[in-house]
């Protein structure tokens, strides 16, 4: 493979020689527009002489740059896009995009490479850990990597089913308020899971595991007195869980079984003076062997650029009223 190692530093930073100059079209972007989105993130120059690139900044950017034009370029070079979603990427994982080439989840339709640090800790959590909390904002893939991990493991006869559960509605379980069967009324708060079992298995395949019980969507309301043996078990929007219903769910945990959590806790929509089980729970179980934590925030947003200035905004507004609100008590 033919990288652009040839780097040196000059006065005004690094330079960089790409060894195939008939690559740079599809490495720069239409209208030069990756290279403008690496200057606009990193708050350095790229200037393109030739086969030559000159990277101007701080050291430390200027370092960082590098490592993305090189892991963008090996993308080029084996045939593969590279626009504003993979220029993204590469901009998250800096200078660990190598690292993510060594964890792929494979599933029926395609191969789940994490796009962030966060996420391919937590991949490896996933396909490693008994039982994984995957905790943050929306648009972070921890519910989307679950299912991957899941899929996989199916697929590969680790586990033989898939068990997917969710707090119903938002301030109870009130599943008989809704009209039809256990499927209708449940499904649309699964929605989110049944959009990701059809990114990684072909549609007749999922109706046909629903149908077999291969793939079960369980209310939460109705684990009480299971024990899930053999099964991957997913639990979404476990911010809404009491304590009492999260205790049930662990304990449901059975022989040759898999659990992964995930929730945001800065959408905890239980009644005032109601604690969320998530929130106990990452108390509680940290120390104890064989669980795994991971914590995203908006680095790992993987949706539309603006998803990520909304969740920053969000948190520093939520930061500023603590600070305020801690002003007032003092």
């Amino acid at each position: 493979m033919t990288t652009p190692d040839n780097v040196r530093t000059s006065q005004g930073g690094l330079t960089v020689d790409f060894e195939d100059n008939r690559l740079l079209g599809a490495l720069f972007g239409d209208h030069d527009s990756n290279l403008a989105r690496i200057e606009q993130e990193l708050g350095v120059s790229l200037t393109s002489r030739g086969n030559r690139m000159v990277i101007g900044g701080d050291t430390a950017s200027c370092e960082r740059a590098r490592g993305i034009l090189r892991a963008l370029y090996q993308r080029v070079e084996q045939g593969e896009p590279v626009g504003q979603r993979e220029v993204d990427d590469a901009i998250r994982l800096g200078q660990e995009s190598g690292v993510a080439n060594g964890v792929l989840i494979q599933t029926r339709k395609r191969a789940i490479k994490p796009r962030s640090p966060n996420q391919i800790h937590y991949a490896r959590n996933l396909m490693e850990k008994e039982l994984v909390f995957g905790i943050g904002p929306a648009g972070t893939g921890k519910t989307y990597l679950a299912v991957a991990a899941a899929v996989s493991m199916m697929l590969t006869h680790q586990v033989d089913r898939i068990v997917l559960s969710r707090p119903a509605v938002e301030a109870g379980e009130r599943l008989g308020f809704l009209p039809g069967d256990m499927r209708d009324k449940v499904d649309p708060y699964l929605r989110p899971l049944y959009d990701a079992l059809y990114d990684m298995l072909p549609a007749e395949q999922v109706a046909k595991k629903l149908e077999t019980g291969e793939i079960e969507v369980a209310p939460l309301a109705f684990m009480r007195g299971r024990t899930l043996a053999n099964a991957y078990v997913i639990l979404d929007e476990a911010q809404n869980t009491t304590t009492v219903q999260m205790k049930m769910l662990l304990t449901r945990l059975g022989e040759n079984s898999r659990m992964a959590i995930t929730g945001d806790l800065s959408q905890v929509d239980l009644p005032r003076g109601t604690r969320s089980g998530l929130r106990e729970a990452l108390e509680v179980l940290q120390d104890v062997e064989g669980i795994a934590f991971t914590s995203f925030d908006a680095r790992d947003v993987v949706r539309h650029p603006m998803v990520t200035r909304i969740v920053r905004a969000y948190a520093s507004h939520e930061q500023a009223e603590l600070f305020e609100g801690s002003g007032k008590e003092s």
